[in-house]
């Protein structure tokens, strides 16, 4: 991959995660990008073409299996279209379809703990640590958790 540049698909759920995702948008600069966010009343900040919305999933509705399952097949389609390298993501539930197709086909993922955490992991993150090809925690206590994750502190 060193001849080529890389392709990184940035993606978070809707508010909190989008926000922290966010900070990294030197490195979205950087490199060819794009992002995948939950499609919400609101619009993602950056440019139209850049952005793909999968559906809002919230795990107490009845409809979340469902959402689930659409979202796989929104997934399957962005990663075919756009064919990136590597998934970078700071979770949630939305996106969980995505880096698990991700990592199916051969790609590579990244996984940042939330910031809000400091004492106790997400769900989303004890799930994905085990297919994470590079996990970071943004807080030394949660080491406890995911013993094989990288510290380097907060990306606030």
């Amino acid at each position: 991959m060193e001849n080529k540049k890389l392709k990184i698909c940035f993606a978070a759920s809707s508010g909190g995660h989008l926000e922290e995702l966010m900070v990294l948008r030197p490195l979205m600069e950087r490199y060819d990008s794009f992002i995948v966010t939950e499609q919400t009343k609101h619009e993602a900040a950056g440019s139209k073409d850049r952005i793909y919305y999968l559906m809002q999933v919230n795990r107490l509705e009845k409809a979340c299996i469902l959402r689930l399952i659409a979202n796989s097949f929104l997934s399957l389609k962005i990663l075919l279209t756009k064919r990136p390298d590597i998934i970078i993501t700071t979770g949630v539930l939305a996106i969980i379809p995505l880096c698990l197709l991700c990592k199916a086909l051969g790609k590579k993922l990244i996984f940042i703990e939330s910031y809000a955490n400091v004492y106790s992991p997400t769900k989303t993150g004890r799930f994905l640590y085990w297919f994470a090809d590079q996990f970071y925690v943004q807080w030394p206590e949660l080491m406890a958790y995911y013993p094989k994750a990288t510290y380097l502190g907060g990306i606030y």
